[in-house]
């Protein structure tokens, strides 16, 4: 767990905040508390904190998405705007759709992605 994330314990709740660099680094760091002994509920009020600019953002997504063989990328729209990222255009299958929103997920930065890919088969 990153160390920029504090945890705030009372009555079996426990409440996390802070930031964090990666969408994974927050969820781990709930994943890590939640299954300890006598704990009621956790709060994940951890932020992302993006470390690139939204541009280098969306370079990093619409690069790692060419280079996805099963998706593409030609069709895809990426828009930034600081943490959120919103995926635009048309996919051939569900399977590309659920690998574009993953690989936004996967970039530093970003802290919730919005997919708003259509499937046209």
């Amino acid at each position: 767990m990153p160390d920029t994330i504090k945890v705030k314990v009372s009555n079996g709740w426990i409440t996390l905040q802070g930031t964090a660099e990666w969408q994974y680094q927050k969820e781990e760091a709930a994943r890590a508390v939640r299954s300890l002994r006598g704990v009621k509920a956790v709060s994940n009020e951890v932020t992302i904190k993006p470390t690139l600019n939204t541009i280098d953002i969306k370079i990093k997504i619409e690069d790692a998405l060419k280079r996805d063989a099963q998706i593409e990328a030609k069709d895809i729209t990426v828009e930034t705007s600081g943490a959120m990222v919103t995926l635009r255009g048309r996919v051939h299958s569900w399977r590309e759709h659920d690998d574009a929103e993953h690989i936004a997920f996967s970039a530093p930065g970003v802290g919730s992605v919005s997919n708003l890919l259509t499937v046209s088969y």
